[in-house]
This record gives C-alpha cells, structure tokens and sequence, in this order.
C-alpha cells in the first residue's frame, strides 16, 4: 500500500465550494458572471462576484481598457446583480458575495481568489484590442495554473 499525497489543489470535496466570478461592467463579464452563477446552484457552491476598480488611468496608453474608478460603478455593479439575483430567488437559490478591490484586476482577482479559497475562476473574454500586447486577465490566469479558469465570450 502506498502512500499518496494529495495535489495542492484538492481541498477535500467533491466539487467546487467557492467559484470566483470577475467582473468590470463589460458583457462578457456579465455573462461570465451569470454562467458563474448557474454552475454555484448546480454544485451548491458560493459565487463570489469580484469587481477589481483598476487605478491607474495611464494603462489606457497602453491600450488597455480602463473603466472610471469612482465607487459609484462598483456599486452600481453590486446592485445590478441584487437586482437580476433577487428577480430569480423564487426559482434559485444562489449564495452570493459581492467584492471590491483596487488595484490591477489580475492581482486582484488572483489575491480574491487566494484568500477565498476558490475552487475555481469564471472570468468573460477580454474585449480590448490592446491585450494583443500587454495579454489580458483572462490568458494571465490561465497561464498562473492555480485554478480551474473558464472564459465566457
């Protein structure tokens, strides 16, 4: 009989416990949540919805989308999904989260994911011309091969 140790990604359970969902206000992202969201309900997992407010506007030099960093998005952000979650409570139940940090949304979505332990990442296909050079957020996650990573279109 030998001794087997497990692999630093197993945590012990069947299935995803905490799915990591990236958000920015963009489409795919939405869609990336939603997607997030019904993979949640059929494991009976926590969905924590990260919005990653970037600070430095200069990144729009260099090609790379960058949204207003005011609390008013994060927040609208927030209330867009209470909203579309409490309009299906009645038919799903979903536990949810909602997070915002400041910083580069590859960090942050990385250093979320890290401290919530999750068992996998859904983030929406980038949609910026510019990643050509700089890679986007999805690719650098994938890449980082720490987590599960789906990528919605």
């Amino acid at each position: 009989m030998t001794d087997q140790q497990p692999s630093p990604f197993e945590r012990g359970t069947d299935g995803p416990k905490v799915i990591v969902a990236g958000v920015d206000g963009s489409e795919s992202s939405l869609r990336a949540a939603s997607y997030a969201g019904g993979l949640a309900r059929r494991q009976n997992a926590l969905l924590a919805v990260v919005y990653v407010q970037p600070l430095l506007p200069s990144g729009a030099a260099l090609g790379a989308p960058v949204a207003d960093t005011t609390e008013e998005i994060a927040e609208s952000l927030a209330a867009e999904i209470r909203a579309n979650a409490e309009r299906v409570k009645d038919i799903w139940d979903v536990r949810w989260e909602f997070h915002t940090l400041r910083g580069d949304p590859y960090n942050g979505l990385v250093t979320a994911a890290d401290d919530l332990k999750a068992d996998a990442v859904v983030v929406g296909a980038s949609e910026s011309a510019g990643h050509r050079f700089i890679g986007s957020v999805a690719v650098r996650l994938v890449k980082a091969g720490r987590w599960p990573v789906t990528v919605v279109p």
